[in-house]
C-alpha cells in the first residue's frame, strides 16, 4: 500500500480515534489543560494516534500514556506557562513541546534512542465521544502466529500476535523473542482496524484485516522519523521509531523481516496443524557456553565503585543478572516487574544486578538511567557494563546474545540454571501472565537449593502455550 493513501486512512481514522457513544463533556476551566486529549505523532505524513491524559496545574501538572485500554506511564515533569505546554519524560529522554491555540495544542516531540535524536509534528484536540452507531466487528481475539518469509536478524521463524477485544474496540501486540511492541489499539471501521500506540516511546501504527481464509493480514507501516533540528534542545528519549533500521551493534540488522511490510498471522491452532514455524523458545534461544562455569561480571555502579560478582551481597544468593539498556522499551517493561521480585523475595535470598549497556553519549551523565531508576524505584544493584556494542564481550559466557533484556538465572553455586530471552509485557495477555509463573517457579526452586546443590531448573519450568 502506497504511503500517500496509507497517510490519508490514518488521518481519517484519526478524526475518529477513541469514538464510542456520545457523552455530554463538561467544558474545562479557562486556561485548564485538564482532561482526555486525542493526540497523534506525524512522522512524513504518516499519522500516529495516541490518547493523551492531562491532569493537575502547576507543579501538579501531569501528562499519562496509554498502553492499550490501560493507562501505563507518564511524565516525570511538566509545565504550562504562556500557553506553552512542555511534557518531559526523561527515563526515556523524550519531550513534547506544544503550544495552545484554539483548543489545539501543536508543536513536536523530540527523542532519543540508540543514536541521533529523532523529531515529530505533534497535534492534539479535546476528545469528544462520537455518535458513531456500534459497529458488528468480527471477532479477532485471541493469539495468533505469524511465520515469516525469511528468518529475522535473531534467527526466528515466527511472531505471536496477541488480541485483546471490546466490541470494535481492539488492543494489540507483536510478540517476538526480545520483547512486545506494546499495545496497538484503535475501533473496527470500513472492514478493518487501525491500530496505533506510543506510551513515551515505541511510536507504531499497523492495519488489521481479518480475510475470507480466517488470518490475519497485519500492515506495518514504514515511516521513518526525521532527526531533530537541534539535538541539544530536548531531553531526548529512547523510541523503536516506525520501521526504523538498527544498527548490528545493538543486535539488530537494517534489513530485517520483522519489518516486512505485510505479515499473514493465523489462528495458533490453525498454524500448528498445518505444521507451520512456531515462535522461539525464550527459554532456550540463548544458552551458556559452559554450565560447569561460574558467572562472573565486575563493573561499576553510577559512582564509579566497582562492583563484582565475588561482592558480598551476592555471596551465597540466587542472583538474577538481567542484560539492559534504559534506551530498551522492553527493558522498562521488565524493570517494573523486578520491581516487585526485588520486594518480595529480596529477604529470602534473591539478589538482582542490573548490567546495563548505555550509549557512550549517555554516560557522561547517565541521566536517563537515574531518571529510569527514580522513575520505577529500582532498589536493586545498577551497574554500567559498557555500551550496547560492547555486550558480547562483557557478557562472554552467553551463547547466541541477541535480545534486550535477557534475564540470567544464577544459583547459589554461582552457575548459570537458564536464560530467559526479552520480556513478554501486560501488553502480551498471557504470555506475561505465563512469565510471571515460569519466573516465580525458577527463584523458588533455586532458593530452595543449598549452593552446590545442582538441580535443572529446567525440570520446573511450565509448558508454553501451544508447545
Amino acid at each position: 500500500m502506497k504511503s500517500i493513501s496509507r497517510s490519508a486512512c490514518f488521518a481519517v481514522i484519526f478524526a475518529s480515534f477513541g469514538a464510542t457513544i456520545a457523552v455530554a463533556q463538561t467544558t474545562p476551566a479557562a486556561g485548564s489543560l485538564e482532561g482526555r486529549w486525542d493526540a497523534s505523532l506525524n512522522s512524513h505524513g504518516t499519522v500516529i494516534p495516541f490518547r493523551l491524559d492531562i491532569s493537575g496545574s502547576g507543579p501538579t501538572l501531569k501528562g499519562t500514556f496509554y498502553d492499550g485500554f490501560q493507562p501505563y506511564d507518564g511524565t516525570t515533569s511538566a509545565s504550562f506557562q504562556d500557553g506553552k505546554l512542555v511534557l518531559n519524560v526523561e527515563h526515556y529522554l523524550t519531550t513534547i513541546t506544544a503550544t495552545l491555540k484554539d483548543e489545539q495544542l501543536t508543536g513536536n516531540v523530540v527523542t532519543q534512542s540508540r543514536g541521533p535524536a529523532t523529531e515529530y509534528g505533534f497535534l492534539a484536540t479535546r476528545h469528544v465521544a462520537s455518535t458513531a452507531a456500534t459497529v458488528d466487528a468480527p471477532s479477532i481475539a485471541g493469539s495468533w502466529i505469524i511465520p515469516l518469509d525469511s528468518p529475522s536478524s535473531k534467527g526466528e521463524k515466527a511472531f505471536r500476535f496477541i488480541v485483546e477485544q471490546h466490541g470494535a474496540d481492539v488492543a494489540a501486540s507483536i510478540l517476538r523473542v526480545d520483547g512486545d511492541t506494546g499495545a496497538y489499539s484503535g475501533t473496527y471501521k470500513d472492514g478493518k482496524w487501525v491500530l496505533s500506540h506510543f506510551d513515551g516511546s515505541r511510536p507504531g501504527v499497523i492495519e488489521v484485516s481479518l480475510t475470507k481464509d480466517g488470518t490475519l493480514e497485519v500492515l506495518q507501516n514504514s515511516g521513518r522519523a526525521k532527526k531533530a533540528v537541534a539535538q541539544n534542545e530536548a531531553s531526548a528519549g529512547s523510541s523503536q521509531t516506525v520501521g526504523a533500521s538498527n544498527t548490528k551493534s545493538y543486535g539488530d540488522e537494517t534489513a530485517d523481516s520483522r519489518y516486512a511490510t505485510k505479515l499473514i498471522a493465523y489462528r495458533s491452532e490453525v498454524a500448528t496443524a498445518k505444521g507451520l514455524p512456531q515462535p522461539e523458545n525464550y527459554d532456550t534461544h540463548t544458552t551458556v557456553r559452559d554450565p560447569n562455569e561460574k558467572f562472573t561480571f565486575n563493573f561499576p555502579d553510577v559512582n564509579g565503585k566497582l562492583v563484582s560478582s565475588d561482592d558480598p551481597r551476592f555471596k551465597n544468593k540466587v542472583v538474577l543478572a538481567i542484560v539492559t539498556g534504559t534506551w530498551c522499551p522492553n527493558c522498562h517493561d521488565e524493570a517494573q516487574y523486578l520491581v516487585k521480585l526485588d520486594k518480595k523475595y529480596r529477604d529470602k535470598g534473591l539478589a538482582i544486578v542490573a548490567l546495563d549497556f548505555e550509549e557512550p553519549e549517555q554516560q557522561g551523565t547517565l541521566a536517563r538511567e537515574r531518571a529510569f531508576v527514580k522513575q520505577y524505584g529500582v532498589e536493586y544493584t545498577y551497574l554500567i557494563a559498557g555500551a550496547p556494542s560492547d555486550m558480547w564481550e562483557k557478557v562472554p559466557q552467553a551463547v547466541n546474545l541477541n535480545t534486550w533484556p535477557a534475564t540470567i538465572f544464577v544459583g547459589r553455586d554461582g552457575l548459570v540454571k537458564g536464560i530467559h530471552s526479552g520480556f513478554a509485557s501486560p501488553a502480551s495477555g498471557e504470555f506475561n501472565q505465563q512469565l510471571q509463573d515460569e519466573f516465580t517457579a525458577k527463584i523458588e526452586q533455586l532458593l530452595a537449593e543449598k549452593a552446590g546443590q545442582n538441580v535443572t531448573a529446567a525440570a520446573t519450568t511450565p509448558a508454553k502455550p501451544g508447545e
